[in-house]
């Protein structure tokens, strides 16, 4: 139990699990374990993209974001059962949105229905990256996950220039009006646009 919360832990911006997530680890011990093991490389491949700027710096609803969920994904589906996975994504997003009515943030922000909807998108490229690509070293699907998002297979929130969240009919959000509001009119849209 304490190795789930070591290893996913440094996965997500928060320090407490959902129970969405402690179920998940403790129906997956294996899992966890690689999990555990494999997300150094993860780590190190996130703080390069990052640091050497290849994608905007928005860890919350941006393309950073989206990069971090596909490449995590793709990353550990290379050594652990997609289905697993996929239990996983959709228990953190629950327990994002359990965050969310408790008031809490992720990444400096709140969770909303339609942050959770793009992850979970963003997760499902992640695994049809590696059905489609399984021996891929880590710089090789860095590459590859970097090149997704360019062609516009990935989501992410749109924002206008000033980095405020826009509606898809490009009205600047006034988030202080949607206070405890889980649904918000954030746009969801391809990475290439």
């Amino acid at each position: 139990m304490l190795l789930y919360f070591f290893c996913v832990g440094s996965l997500s911006a928060r320090t407490k699990f959902s129970k969405y997530e402690i179920f998940w680890g403790i129906g997956h011990p294996f899992a966890v374990w690689k999990v555990k093991v494999l997300l150094p490389e993860v780590q190190k491949m996130l703080s390069s993209v990052k640091g050497d700027r290849l994608l905007d710096l928005n860890e919350s609803g941006g393309k950073l974001d989206a990069f971090r969920h596909i490449y995590t994904m793709a990353y550990l589906s290379q050594k652990i059962k997609t289905r697993k996975l996929r239990k996983l994504g959709i228990a953190h997003e629950k327990g994002n949105k359990r965050l969310f009515f408790k008031g809490e943030q992720e990444f400096g922000e709140r969770a909303d229905s339609l942050a959770c909807v793009m992850d979970l998108r963003n997760n499902e490229l992640g695994f049809q990256i590696n059905a489609e690509n399984k021996c891929l070293k880590p710089e090789e699907l860095k590459l590859l996950v970097l090149q997704q998002i360019r062609d516009g297979q990935a989501w992410y929130l749109k924002r206008n220039t000033q980095g405020q969240y826009v509606s898809c009919d490009e009205t600047p959000i006034n988030m202080a009006d949607y206070i405890g509001k889980w649904f918000l009119p954030k746009c969801l849209i391809r990475t290439n646009e």
